[in-house]
């Protein structure tokens, strides 16, 4: 699986006109699956995102996590994290999960995550063409491969 973090200060997902998901202060998560992900390696993804000390403490080092600042988390699918550019100008996906396969590991880290939290999680909709607004807090951007473990 992959991961890229943002924290923001604000972030939502729309679907057409309807806003699916909105979060103040915390992390966007943008999540790919791979073929050969299954439920530890969501879990184990959720609990790196969750303890990750990216957030300010009281002197204003990122030493804090996401649990640890009671912040907000937004997770949105996002199969492109797996793009094959190397040949060609066209991306290929072969890297990317099948749907059905993704969408169950996507909710199983969400859900996760939201365990490790002990509050809900916002999600995008999965497979649905999405606006996702942001605004970068930092900026701070983390990318997660749980195949560089």
């Amino acid at each position: 699986m992959r991961a890229l973090l943002q924290r923001v200060s604000r972030a939502e997902v729309r679907v057409g006109d309807d806003v699916i998901g909105r979060i103040e202060a915390g992390l966007l998560v943008f999540v790919g699956v791979a073929p050969e992900d299954d439920e530890d390696v969501a879990r184990s993804l959720a609990r790196r995102i969750a303890e990750l000390r990216i957030f300010r403490d009281e002197a204003g080092r990122t030493n804090e996590s996401l649990a640890g600042v009671g912040a907000e988390a937004l997770v949105v699918s996002q199969f492109t994290l797996f793009a094959d550019t190397r040949r060609g100008r066209r991306p290929g996906f072969t890297g990317a999960a099948r749907p059905d396969h993704a969408e169950r590991l996507y909710l199983v880290l969400a859900a996760a995550l939201a365990n490790l939290l002990g509050r809900p999680v916002r999600i995008g909709r999965f497979g649905a063409e999405m606006a996702v607004e942001l605004v970068n807090d930092g900026p701070f951007t983390i990318w997660l491969d749980t195949a560089d473990r």
